[in-house]
């Protein structure tokens, strides 16, 4: 077979159409074809893990699915996961990323740090050539976002963000039927996603044995370290290290909008609203947020509830919930709409990191389900809510140009964050 004579480093490198066809049947996830099927080592896509906690520890069993791909080096700051994890896949465990990132042998890194280390090491990553999984939500601001996609763009790399409900075949069929009009023209739509909160402990205590709090921090402000601080919650609701719920969580809901219609990209983008910023605790995120917005001439309200985006249309609604079993209709005969595979909008897959996998097989950074610029749209929302709670202002976003266009000084300088040295973009 022609395959047997190509090999997965020819293919990387040729990054073309030839290559694409050839490589198409390489990545096939282990319940279809089996153990039995792993290919030589010389033709898998090999993989470095970054950030293995509880996250990072479930993306490294999903490499462990996809047949085609050997995870072979893993990165942690602390000490016991990466020795644990590397000694897992037989490979090499790093304190720093940086010699993993420094290493030829490496194809594509999975990127499940605290939030706020996501872009500056996945832009590292890309400029060493990696292909980069990049888990939600994207950048720690707006400026982070774009310079991300930017430098994904410019060096061609495949790009894939964890908001795997892409590969959920009923989030891919809610969202396929309101892309064909079965609802009409969109008038409004409503996500909920999980509540923040307040509280956190801010009471130094000793650092645990191993940990590199330090690179832990990375190009977040140096703090002292508490019981809470590294803790799963806390680096969603801790201000320095990321935006709270409203992209932690929101990514997967605003996401679902973004999929399902290009609603932010039909005119300015005009948001409003209110919420809550604790002033005691060490969360500082927004909770109790209720937003209201303008997506060209669609309404948005977004708020905290269950994980669900609502397509309302000219003559229906579809709701789809990515925790549910099921969609929801304002007639159930919608969902049962029969989908000619041939007249898809949408790419349908059956799964997120064998998605990425055969992507980087092909050598096609356009073939993953999730683009680095439909990421950027959903995570901007995200930003632009948190903006316009903050000031209490009415911000606006022009989606062609991609900045803020109305709004304060002090708006538009939230658009960017600084990062501690030696760290940068």
């Amino acid at each position: 077979m022609v395959r047997q004579t190509v090999t997965r480093r020819a293919l990387l490198k040729r990054g073309c159409a030839a290559a694409a066809a050839v490589a198409a049947p390489y990545v096939i996830t282990s319940n279809a074809l089996g153990r039995a099927g792993t290919p030589p080592a010389s033709e898998r896509v090999t993989v470095g893990h970054i950030g293995v906690g509880g996250r990072g520890r479930a993306l490294f069993g999903e490499v462990r699915k996809v047949v085609r791909a050997q995870s072979v080096a893993v990165a942690d700051c602390y000490r016991d996961r990466r020795e644990a994890m590397a000694a897992d896949c037989k490979g090499k465990a790093h304190q720093d990323f940086r010699e993993l990132l420094a290493r030829g042998d490496i194809d594509a890194v999975i990127i499940a740090t605290p939030d706020h280390w996501h872009v500056p090491v996945a832009n590292l990553a890309v400029r060493a050539g990696k292909h980069v999984y990049v888990e939600k939500p994207l950048g720690l601001s707006i400026e982070q976002d774009l310079a991300c996609q930017k430098l994904v763009i410019e060096k061609g790399v495949v790009f894939q963000y964890g908001t795997q409900q892409r590969s959920m075949d009923r989030c891919f069929k809610g969202c396929e039927l309101v892309r064909r009009g079965a609802i009409g023209k969109i008038r409004a739509i409503e996500v909920d996603t999980p509540n923040g909160g307040a509280g956190g402990s801010t009471i130094e205590i000793p650092l645990p044995a191993g940990l590199d709090y330090d690179m832990w921090l990375g190009p977040a402000p140096k703090k002292p370290y508490t019981a809470d601080r590294c803790k799963p919650q806390g680096t969603y609701w801790i201000y320095d290290q990321s935006i709270g719920y409203l992209a932690g969580w929101g990514a997967h809901p605003l996401d679902i909008m973004v999929w399902g219609s290009d609603a932010d990209l039909s005119g300015p983008v005009i948001v409003e609203g209110t919420g809550k910023v604790p002033t005691e605790g060490l969360y500082d995120t927004v909770y109790d947020w209720e937003v209201k917005a303008k997506l060209g001439n669609v309404d948005l309200v977004f708020r905290p509830g269950a994980d669900r985006t609502k397509f309302i249309g000219e003559s229906g609604w579809i709701q789809v919930a990515r925790a549910s079993a099921r969609n929801t209709a304002s007639d159930f005969k919608l969902l049962k709409t029969e989908l000619d595979p041939a007249q898809n909008r949408l790419k349908s897959v059956p799964h997120h990191m064998g998605d990425f996998i055969t992507a980087v097989a092909k050598g096609d950074p356009k073939a993953t389900v999730t683009s680095v610029q439909e990421s950027v749209r959903s995570d901007v929302i995200s930003h632009l809510c948190d903006i316009a709670i903050r000031t209490d202002e009415k911000i606006t976003w022009d989606p062609e140009k991609q900045k803020i266009t109305a709004g304060s000084d002090k708006a538009r300088a939230m658009a960017s964050r600084p990062m501690r040295t030696p760290w940068t973009l």
